[in-house]
């Protein structure tokens, strides 16, 4: 029976990937691709020559149709720019169609943005929220963040170079000084990760090229002593003794 893999691929560095993903993109009979392009060099490199076919968020729903018209007798791979398909990134649709349809479909993990952020991030990853990217609008921005207030839990999102210091001051003036880990370029050749807050980062960053990912500390946590060397605490005493020093003031 037919099979749609959904293939994770990698974010930055071309050797991020799996060998499974290269054996499956090698094997399947069309290769649905966010930009034909960018996948292009990932398939040269390992020498896939697999057809490839457009599938982005703009693309008209009879392209899903054609895609589905092949999944009745060949196997295909759905592949983003970056990262995993459906995750922040185009995708979805097909997937779901595929489901409906009854089509067997088999994700292939792969390099993620957010998980490489909060690996490095030093804050918890217990548990987190994920915001993609921040809205444009700044009204509409500043109630995303706002939203963070009262969330406990690690939280990271996605932002464009062009918006990053209209965003962290925003951050700042929200959120105060949470602890803050800003990457940038991740697994590329000038990846960069700053551990700080909001209105540092804002200092580190004055010419801001590339992609970003932020990771925000919840709620009850002070990027002014987190990163402080101090026997290390759970979040939850964290924000006890947080709440300790606001009923003390």
């Amino acid at each position: 029976m037919p099979i749609l893999y959904v293939v994770g691929t990698p974010i930055g560095n071309l050797e991020d990937i799996t060998l499974r993903a290269i054996r499956v993109l090698q094997e399947v009979s069309v290769i649905a691709a966010e930009d034909t392009r960018t996948t292009r060099k990932l398939l040269t490199k390992y020498g896939i020559k697999t057809r490839l076919v457009s599938y982005h968020q703009f693309s008209r729903p009879e392209r899903t149709e054609q895609l589905l018209d092949m999944l009745n007798t060949q196997d295909v791979a759905l592949v983003s720019d970056a990262g995993t398909p459906g995750i922040h990134d185009p995708g979805y649709p097909l997937v779901r169609a595929a489901v409906q349809r009854g089509v067997t479909v088999i994700p292939l993990p792969g390099a993620s943005a957010v998980a490489a952020a909060l690996a490095v991030s030093g804050l918890s990853a217990d548990q987190f929220v994920f915001l993609g990217f921040l809205p444009r609008r700044p009204k509409e921005r500043r109630a995303a963040l706002a939203s963070l207030l009262v969330e406990p839990r690690t939280a990271v999102a996605f932002e464009a170079p062009h918006r990053i210091r209209k965003t962290l001051k925003e951050i700042a003036d929200i959120l105060g000084q949470r602890p803050l880990v800003v990457c940038r370029e991740l697994t590329k050749l000038y990846e960069e990760v700053y551990h700080g807050d909001a209105e540092g980062a804002s200092e580190r960053f004055a010419q801001p090229r590339g992609e970003f990912t932020l990771v925000l500390g919840g709620c009850g946590l002070d990027g002014s002593d987190y990163w402080q060397e101090a026997p290390l605490q759970s979040p939850q005493a964290t924000l006890a003794r947080t709440r300790q020093r606001k009923r003390s003031a």
